[in-house]
């Protein structure tokens, strides 16, 4: 009797084939950013916490341009990000009904996009008048 050899698939490139996976893996890459960027925050409080001469040290490292450089691209990426994650609530969510009718897609998501938004500009208001 003859022993077959079992398939095997390959798995080289399988999320290039479909755009809805490029868009799902760009998304999932794009929350690295968002968890570096919480480790940068988490070490800024850990250097508040030691003291002013260690949080004036982190605040001076902020300034090198290779941080700088991080934040623009973080800032893109954070927003890449939040879009995508509205741009799926209406998939992931139960539907929501008002009216007797059932909410678009469009609607759940410029919805949580513009609370983002306003707590985007009332976080800044408030860190702008704790500023001055």
């Amino acid at each position: 009797m003859s022993k077959r050899r079992p398939y095997v698939r390959s798995m080289d490139g399988w999320w290039r084939k479909n755009p809805y996976f490029v868009e799902y893996m760009i998304h999932e890459g794009t929350a690295l950013f968002v968890a570096a960027y919480a480790g940068i925050l988490l070490t800024g409080l850990l250097r508040l916490a030691q003291g002013e001469a260690a949080w004036n040290a982190w605040l001076s490292a902020l300034q090198n341009p290779w941080y700088i450089c991080f934040h623009l691209l973080a800032l893109a990426a954070l927003t890449y990000h939040t879009y995508t994650w509205f741009k799926i609530m209406p998939r992931t969510m139960p539907p929501v009904i008002v009216g007797g009718q059932r909410l678009s897609a469009w609607a759940i998501t410029g919805s949580g996009l513009a609370v983002a938004t306003a707590a985007c500009f009332g976080l800044l208001a408030v860190v702008w008048g704790m500023a001055r």
